[in-house]
């Protein structure tokens, strides 16, 4: 039991958090703070949160347990805001899609108080954001992953995962490097493939009639590229070199198939197309399908 949940970021990934602590009965009360006040006051309405605080040092203020749920571009502000009311026995986490930028981030604005802060990224999402469509059943299931550096306190990492364990996750760690190369290659690239997609469809003339035709096929494909657009756009950036080493491993893959299109060699095009479907069909999920 925490006393007190210090929260950055009252939106999806954030209240949801809150909603899985006390649902599992794990915190007496929470203190949340977003950049938009209107926000913080709807995650109060909504008893996501139990007290609305007008900044984010007084959020952390007295808190045993702080949850980070902002763009990661923004995270090094945040955590030089939040500093001074980090206590050595505080347990600080964040939620965030990257993790190397994250933690340089941490450094720099925790300082003193950086081995307090556990990184992790719940696999987890909705294709709609904000704080009503917080669900305290979010991370059940899912796959979170905590990425600790050589700093990180032991005893707080077991404390991060008790947490998740305890609000339904399945946690597994790794280093920040193989995480942000894992990501960018199953999560991040996906996205901004399904963003230059639809792009390229609705940039034709006859895109918006293309659409109209559009069926299931389409739905499953594209339905990723209704994410938020600032969080998917720090991520790229945040993560840029390993989303560009697996975008170039995607064209050169691209560039091959349109080479049998166009000379017409259909059984080397079907054994292309057998080898990607053999292989979908041997993956299996670890959890059940997130929007991440």
């Amino acid at each position: 039991m925490f006393e007190q949940l210090g929260l950055i970021g009252c939106g999806l990934m954030g209240g949801s958090f809150a909603l899985a602590l006390k649902r599992a009965k794990l915190v007496k009360r929470v203190v949340g703070y977003s950049k938009s006040p209107s926000t913080t006051e709807r995650a109060r309405q909504l008893g996501v949160i139990d007290v609305a605080a007008p900044s984010a040092l007084l959020a952390v203020s007295g808190a045993d347990l702080v949850l980070i749920a902002v763009p990661v571009a923004a995270s090094e502000a945040t955590f030089k805001a939040i500093r001074h009311g980090i206590s050595a026995d505080t347990l600080v986490m964040d939620v965030g899609s990257t993790k190397g930028d994250v933690i340089e981030a941490a450094r720099r604005g925790l300082q003193d108080q950086f081995s307090s802060f556990v990184p992790a990224h719940p696999i987890a999402g909705k294709e709609v954001a904000g704080i009503e469509h917080a669900d305290a059943g979010l991370f059940t299931r899912r796959q979170i992953v905590l990425t600790p550096v050589k700093a990180t306190l032991r005893s707080n990492v077991q404390r991060a995962t008790q947490i998740w364990t305890a609000v339904g996750g399945h946690v597994l760690t790794m280093t920040p490097e193989a995480h942000d190369s894992a990501f960018a290659a199953v999560s991040h690239l996906p996205h901004l493939l399904a963003f230059a997609f639809i792009n390229a469809i609705a940039g034709q003339p006859q895109g918006a009639s293309f659409l109209a035709l559009a069926g299931s096929g389409f739905r499953d494909f594209s339905r990723i590229a209704a994410g938020d657009p600032t969080l998917w756009r720090d991520v790229l950036l945040a993560n840029r070199e390993q989303v560009l080493r697996q975008s170039q491993a995607f064209r050169k893959e691209l560039l091959q198939f349109e080479a049998l299109i166009a000379s017409g060699d259909g059984q080397a095009l079907e054994r292309a197309i057998d080898n990607a479907s053999r292989t979908r069909g041997r993956w299996q999920p670890a959890a059940p399908p997130s929007s991440d």
